[in-house]
């Protein structure tokens, strides 16, 4: 053997609303379109990102806290309506 191990190092994000680090897939993308966040499961939409566990209370600190406005670098006060629509379901499902 080489020494070189099969498993392959898996990239870590900090989530804006609990500030944890964790599994960049155990996270949501958000990214802001004109003065809204949108969710952005498959990661690819361009421009800046910010990551948030897909949970309604990871979310509520992020707002609290105004923590999308900051890591997305947007001069002014974003809307989540339609990130709060996408995690309602995710929230209902959970036991």
């Amino acid at each position: 053997m080489s020494g070189r191990t099969q498993a392959r190092a898996c990239p870590e994000r900090t989530c804006v609303g609990c500030r944890e680090r964790a599994a960049k897939i155990d996270l949501l993308r958000i990214v802001a379109i004109g003065d809204a966040c949108v969710p952005d499961p498959s990661g690819t939409m361009p421009g800046r990102g910010a990551y948030v566990h897909p949970a309604v209370v990871c979310l509520d600190q992020a707002v609290r806290r105004r923590a999308f406005p900051r890591a997305l670098r947007s001069t002014g006060p974003l809307d989540t309506e339609e990130l709060r629509a996408a995690l309602a379901p995710a929230a209902g499902a959970t036991p």
